[in-house]
């Protein structure tokens, strides 16, 4: 599996976390909410659907998760039971993320390296 389909995989992986958290796992108390927790939670990951190339949507996606990285460390740290759980999942979605965006960008790199004539 490429870094780039590893890491799309990772972003659809934390996107549909979100949903499950917020709206199945630990939804807002009035049912009306959920809607809205789960557009509220899911919305910054959509933003990089509107760039251009896969490598650029990655790219974003992965500066998007940083976001979630640092809700997840909180959870992780500050939460108990169930919720720590979660927060460490996110936690290690959004370091996924952010690696292969870096994996896939060292890759495009070397790429442009070996066909720049000397």
């Amino acid at each position: 599996m490429s870094m780039l389909r590893a890491g799309f995989a990772a972003w659809l992986l934390l996107a549909m976390l979100q949903v499950v958290w917020h709206g199945l796992l630990r939804p807002p108390p009035s049912a009306m909410l959920v809607p809205a927790a789960i557009l509220m939670a899911i919305l910054p990951l959509a933003l990089p659907l509107l760039a251009r190339t896969a490598a650029r949507r990655l790219w974003w996606a992965a500066a998007v998760s940083l976001l979630y990285f640092s809700h997840g460390v909180m959870q992780a740290w500050a939460a108990s039971g169930p919720v720590r759980a979660l927060g460490w999942m996110e936690l290690v979605l959004a370091v996924a993320v952010v690696g292969m965006a870096g994996g896939q960008g060292r890759a495009i790199q070397r790429k442009e390296r070996q066909e720049k004539p000397r």
